[in-house]
């Protein structure tokens, strides 16, 4: 989009295309997750998103790819989205025991992080040697063969109930589940300022490249790279040090550290403070959003996981309102304001927010050990 339009606006409408669907559909992609197969619907989703990722590099390949077909495509993909996300987070809890639950998901992360260190290694050499098309081409087979892995997995339909409800029935009752929980719906109303103001970051990094740091493509893979580093190494750290009883004092510690990491970023005019900033917004990030993560799943019955996930979910749903937002704001001021209050806020909402959901339990090993979902 950013070579179609060379506009930030444009930028904010991919994120809001793609991520915008899930503020309208990840509630029943939950509701849906807790009475299905959810292994067999995650093959589904991705099975269609290499479908949709060969589409997008058939059509920049024969180069009649326009920035609406591009927003349509976003579009489907949200749509997946919604029904992917609630069911592959609401399986965690089903295979691994409660107490080394903060390591399973730190490591689940790594597979993303660790995946952010080498694909930006390979980006820029790959797009100057087969093109962007080309790289659509690579994501397309990959998801194809994930498929191809997730059916050899032994399938268990780790549902319990065994009764037929309505479907508006079960989602009135997983929003209701939220709202008696402080501790859920706390976090709930906490990510959403953070997916508005912190997480649309990465929707600006083109522009920040481009008119601040003056670099190129291979700049933007330095970043990236650096992300990914920073990503690993917070997912290492929760694996080795994450216990569910330490989860509040990360989610707070972290969370403040990573807005004041993305005001880092929005003042970095040379590349190296840039990267260096870009690294500690990786660490800070997975070590935050990891401890929000768990600490939403031990406070949540698993009959309602997939309902609880989807309605959590809505947090990253939100970034695409905050995609729309901070591309404005980057267009009417500049990216460095942007992303500096984008920081600021972040920080501010995550403090405010972590004391009070726990008050001074968020300071306090014990406090958040087991939370209790009527709590």
């Amino acid at each position: 989009m950013h070579e179609l339009t060379d506009s930030p606006i444009a930028l904010g409408l991919v994120t809001l295309s793609s991520l915008g669907p899930i503020l309208i559909f990840s509630v029943w992609g939950g509701v849906v997750a807790d009475r299905v197969n959810r292994l067999r619907l995650v093959m589904f989703t991705r099975g269609m998103f290499a479908v949709t990722a060969l589409l997008t590099g058939v059509l920049v390949a024969t180069d009649i790819i326009t920035p609406w077909q591009l927003i349509a495509i976003s579009l489907v993909n949200g749509f997946l989205l919604s029904f992917d996300i609630p069911s592959r987070q609401a399986m965690m809890p089903a295979l691994v025991r409660r107490e080394h639950l903060p390591g399973a998901i730190a490591m689940y992360s790594f597979v993303t992080t660790g995946s952010a260190i080498m694909g930006p290694i390979f980006f820029a050499p790959y797009v100057k040697l087969a093109g962007i098309e080309g790289l659509f081409y690579i994501i397309g087979v990959s998801y194809i063969a994930t498929v191809g892995m997730m059916s050899m997995m032994r399938s268990k339909h780790d549902v319990s109930t065994g009764e037929s409800r309505p479907i508006l029935r079960d989602l009135k009752d997983g929003f209701a589940y939220v709202r008696r929980s402080r501790i859920l719906f706390g976090l709930l109303i906490m990510g959403f300022f953070v997916g508005v103001f912190g997480a649309p970051y990465q929707t600006l990094l083109p522009v920040l490249v481009d008119d601040v740091i003056g670099g190129d493509i291979d700049d933007f893979g330095g970043l990236l790279l650096g992300s990914g580093i920073g990503a690993s190494i917070g997912a290492f750290a929760m694996a080795w040090w994450g216990r569910p009883e330490r989860m509040g004092q990360t989610m707070l510690f972290m969370g403040v550290a990573f807005g004041a990491a993305l005001m880092m970023l929005a003042w970095s005019t040379a590349l190296p403070v840039a990267i260096l900033a870009m690294t500690a917004i990786g660490i800070t990030g997975t070590l935050h959003q990891t401890a929000r993560a768990t600490i939403v799943q031990l406070a949540t019955d698993n009959r309602y996981l997939g309902r609880v996930m989807s309605i959590h979910q809505l947090i990253w749903g939100s970034s695409a309102l905050g995609g729309l937002i901070m591309g404005a704001l980057a267009s009417a001021i500049d990216v460095q304001f942007a992303l500096g209050l984008g920081g600021a806020i972040s920080a501010g909402a995550i403090a405010i927010g972590t004391i009070a959901i726990f008050g001074r339990g968020a300071f306090s090993y014990s406090r958040v050990a087991a939370p209790n979902p009527t709590d």
